[in-house]
């Protein structure tokens, strides 16, 4: 990576303001059901305080429309973080009104203390990437760190102008350890992979992963293609696909993508279909030529998957992003969780394994398979914009090395 990371600067004695990304799930009581996300962050955390800095974190949480509102307060959070780290934290107002008492707060911390910025969505001058709110979060740190992977993609204040301010000011803007993470892996994988080199792309529109598509083709040696994306490929084969998932205005991209894909492209080739949307309806596996007009399309079959199985355990670099079928129905979850284990076995002989993001990262995080791929990405729309070959804002900002 050509960007600094925190390793590059010396943070004895600062301040440092860290964008992460804390945007967990929670229940309508306010407790977190899923805190990956603040533990990607703990290593940069800890390094900081491990090396005498005071800590100011920083992070949005949900869509609070650009004014306080409680549902959305990161005090759960920061106890939560208070838990992991085992100090406390303290949760500093943000309050646009009162700009004095956020920089008082921060400036009262001392050396090993870390404190946690109330939601920074609380304005809507985050979002707007407003110029003097970068200003005003820009005054509580000396040095500023990205971790925030999840969010690069998004030139708000938080992740675009704060930095910018920052190097005007002559201050630094480096890279936590996640943040150089998720880049070295997603970036090793498209610009040096190891090969073969095989993609598998999953989910349910062609339209989302157009771009991802365009981008892969060309560096893939082999790009598998599953989920409720793979009916519209059908379709433009002229097959019926019965009540399947249906992208109509991605056809003549499935069929300009199929001429040119010179081979590297793989479709299912059969599949599991039921005649409704449910997960006790009865299951049929069919050939893809056969599919039943009253009937629809909702997982890989066993054909299939033992076929990208094969390929998956012959490669070298293996990125995965989009499930193969509708994985939240267990009984069509067969063919995501095949993918996974085939992963998990590619991983143990030697490739290197990432999952994009998004909905892979959350059926292989539920199915067990987390510790047994090289890297899960925690940023979905960032991990994409990424595969898109598209530069993120929140690492453009960045200062070179």
């Amino acid at each position: 990576m050509n960007k600094k990371t925190i390793e590059d600067v010396d943070v004895a004695g600062k301040r440092v303001l860290v964008r992460v990304d804390f945007n967990v799930p929670q229940d309508e009581s306010g407790k977190i059901t899923d805190d990956r996300r603040i533990e990607a962050a703990l290593p940069t955390i800890r390094y900081l305080l491990d090396n005498n800095a005071s800590v100011v974190l920083m992070s949005h949480l949900g869509r609070p429309k650009g004014k306080p509102d409680p549902k959305y307060t990161l005090q759960p959070i920061a106890n939560r973080l208070a838990e992991l780290i085992g100090r406390e934290v303290t949760l500093i107002p943000n309050d646009e009104k009162n700009p004095l008492a956020r920089n008082q707060a921060a400036e009262a911390l001392q050396p090993g203390q870390v404190a946690l910025l109330e939601n920074l969505r609380y304005t809507e001058k985050e979002e707007a990437n407003d110029t003097l709110y970068s200003q005003e979060l820009a005054a509580l740190g000396d040095i500023y760190v990205n971790d925030a992977f999840g969010a690069a993609h998004r030139a708000h204040a938080s992740t675009d102008g704060v930095p910018r301010v920052m190097r005007n000011m002559q201050k630094t803007a480096v890279a936590g350890f996640l943040m150089q993470k998720e880049i070295d892996f997603l970036g090793g994988a498209l610009n040096n992979p190891q090969r073969p080199f095989v993609a598998i792309l999953g989910g349910a529109k062609v339209k989302d992963k157009i771009p991802v598509i365009e981008s892969l083709l060309p560096k893939v040696d082999k790009l598998l293609i599953g989920g409720g994306m793979a009916y519209t490929f059908y379709k433009a084969n002229g097959l019926e696909i019965g009540k399947s998932l249906l992208d109509e205005s991605s056809l003549e991209f499935c069929r300009r993508v199929l001429q040119e894909g010179h081979g590297k492209i793989e479709l299912p080739n059969d599949c599991v279909v039921a005649p409704e949307f449910s997960n006790d309806a009865p299951r049929t596996t069919v050939k893809v030529a056969e599919i039943p007009a009253d009937q629809e399309g909702l997982d890989i079959g066993p054909e299939t998957i033992a076929r990208f199985a094969d390929y998956m355990n012959g490669a070298k670099t293996v990125i995965w992003n989009g499930p193969m079928g509708v994985f939240e129905m267990p009984n069509f979850a067969v063919g995501t969780k095949a993918v996974a284990e085939a992963m998990a076995k590619a991983t143990e002989n030697g490739a290197t394994t990432i999952v994009g993001g998004g909905d892979s990262a959350a059926a292989v995080e539920q199915m067990g398979y987390a510790e047994r791929m090289s890297h899960i990405s925690t940023g979905g729309g960032a991990s994409l914009e990424f595969l898109e070959g598209k530069e993120l804002p929140g690492v453009v900002a960045l200062d070179d090395k």
